[in-house]
């Protein structure tokens, strides 16, 4: 396993960037309780992965693709003490794969899919954890609401008892620089915090899941709770 000792080097260097970016914003959100480091495993080959979830620690792992994460969870005989997110676009006919699979869907944009969740989780008596998702930059080519159609979105969910809405999930659109990205996750979690604070103040603090690899610094100075990396972890 020498030869990915290059993932301890990337992981330790984020961990790093993480805990600066905590402290330079712990001012602002003393009441975050610790950052989660979400590995995005999208582009993770089933040895980078083991080595990431057996060696050195991480139990946070962020699936995008529903026929990956089913493999995933057949190669990595430490499964059980992982906690899977699915984090990318979820299709209506694939939720029944992975309901039971996983901790936390960050990628909940529609009713119709809120139904199927609703429907699959009733079937199997449980209660899954979804964070709706925010098109905080208004791009056409990407999933996820619109920031004015979040709070009747949110306070629908309320029909289906199967669902615990969290928090939001946003991805910005690319920028040049981190005070381009923070004006997208501030506005995010402002309009969180706004929804929860007038409308959903019953079911606890909200967690925002926000930031990626070129963009999590940023993110954790708006109030990110969950930041998702995959590049920066297994670059070599």
């Amino acid at each position: 396993m020498s030869e990915l000792c290059y993932i301890d080097r990337n992981l330790a260097a984020i961990r790093s960037r993480i805990c600066a970016a905590e402290e330079n914003s712990r001012d602002r959100f003393p009441e975050r309780d610790g950052v989660l480091l979400l590995a995005a495993v999208k582009y993770a080959d089933a040895e980078q992965l083991r080595y990431l979830t057996e060696n050195l620690g991480i139990r946070d792992v962020g699936e995008n693709r529903v026929q990956q994460m089913l493999e995933h969870w057949e190669a990595l005989p430490n499964r059980d003490a992982l906690r899977f997110h699915f984090i990318g676009t979820l299709q209506s006919n694939k939720v029944k794969y992975i309901i039971d699979k996983v901790t936390m869907i960050h990628s909940l944009d529609s009713l119709s899919l809120a139904k199927e969740i609703e429907k699959q989780a009733a079937k199997r008596s449980i209660t899954v954890d979804v964070l709706a998702e925010i098109n905080c930059g208004r791009e056409e080519n990407k999933s996820g609401l619109l920031p004015e159609e979040a709070e009747d979105f949110c306070l629908s969910l309320s029909d289906f008892p199967h669902l615990r809405l969290r928090g939001f999930m946003t991805m910005a659109p690319k920028c040049e620089k981190n005070e381009e990205y923070q004006k997208y996750f501030q506005e995010t979690s402002q309009l969180c915090l706004d929804i929860w604070q007038k409308k959903l103040h019953n079911i606890g603090r909200p967690i925002l899941s926000m930031g990626m690899s070129g963009s999590f610094e940023a993110a954790i100075e708006a109030g990110a709770d969950v930041v998702r990396i995959g590049r920066s972890l297994f670059a070599h």
